[in-house]
């Protein structure tokens, strides 16, 4: 009954599962990064790089992008709001026209990093992505799943993706108040990033990005009385600063972006 409760407050940007699909079209991006967005620049680069993205767009091939995560990887109500999604939009912004870029979600609900590495290589071989984007941990820390056991499994799990031939970013917890007191998070954050370092893949900081936004009060992730708003809100900007840097990552410079 407690993980139960414990999942259910700290989903604060998800609601119901929805089936896995591709993220829809979002409407376009403002011209200008939105003032409640910003973070310090270490947030947002990481000395890991990916280079099959890329080689994908300097070819000139379809950049394919698959999201594997939990229930937070999505707004049901509103699909094109989600970071999926909205990072799809800047891409395609930021990205020459004549890039082709997918981006879509694998629900994973309620798993833990040990489940959801299972089911790995039947899941690239059926979506050949080119990069994986890989949202974890949430489950394991409330879990309390000895935190030795999940870096095992992240790192069998990111093994298993890039034996697939796919370049991978992993993506931790999502930072709540609320729950702050009520689960352990530093065991698996960190764990997360010994196995980023480990492995040379960059790590996405959602944890610190929302701790930011929360702490300099451009969020306020304790209030639940902003529902689905605040949520549509914290998902655009997670996918713009994860849109920036997917394409910092690529090392992409003016020539593979838009003026």
């Amino acid at each position: 009954m407690k993980a139960k409760v414990l999942l259910s407050l700290i989903l604060l940007c998800g609601g119901l599962a929805a089936p896995s699909a591709r993220a829809e079209d979002a409407a376009p991006a403002a011209p200008t990064l939105p003032a409640a967005c910003e973070l310090p620049s270490y947030l947002l680069t990481s000395e890991s790089q990916l280079h099959k993205v890329a080689d994908t767009v300097k070819s000139g091939k379809p950049l394919e992008i698959l999201v594997v995560g939990s229930r937070s990887t999505t707004i049901p109500s509103s699909e094109s709001s989600s970071y999926p999604a909205r990072m799809e939009a800047i891409l395609k912004e930021k990205l020459p026209p004549s890039e082709v870029v997918h981006v879509s979600v694998e629900i994973q609900s309620k798993k833990t990093a040990e489940e959801t590495a299972g089911s790995f290589v039947k899941l690239m071989e059926a979506k050949t992505p080119t990069l994986v984007i890989w949202q974890t941990g949430t489950v394991d820390a409330i879990r309390s799943i000895d935190p030795d056991e999940f870096r095992n499994a992240v790192t069998e799990g990111v093994a298993a993706l890039q034996n697939a031939g796919a370049d991978v970013v992993l993506m931790n917890l999502q930072y709540s108040p609320r729950t702050e007191t009520m689960i352990s998070a530093p065991p698996y954050l960190d764990n997360m990033r010994v196995v980023a370092q480990e492995h040379d893949i960059p790590l996405f900081d959602r944890f610190a990005m929302m701790r930011q936004w929360n702490d300099q009060g451009q969020f306020d992730l304790f209030s639940p009385t902003r529902g689905p708003e605040l949520a549509k809100q914290v998902h655009d900007c997670i996918g713009r600063a994860l849109a920036q840097f997917v394409i910092d990552a690529a090392h992409l410079g003016p020539a593979e972006q838009q003026n």
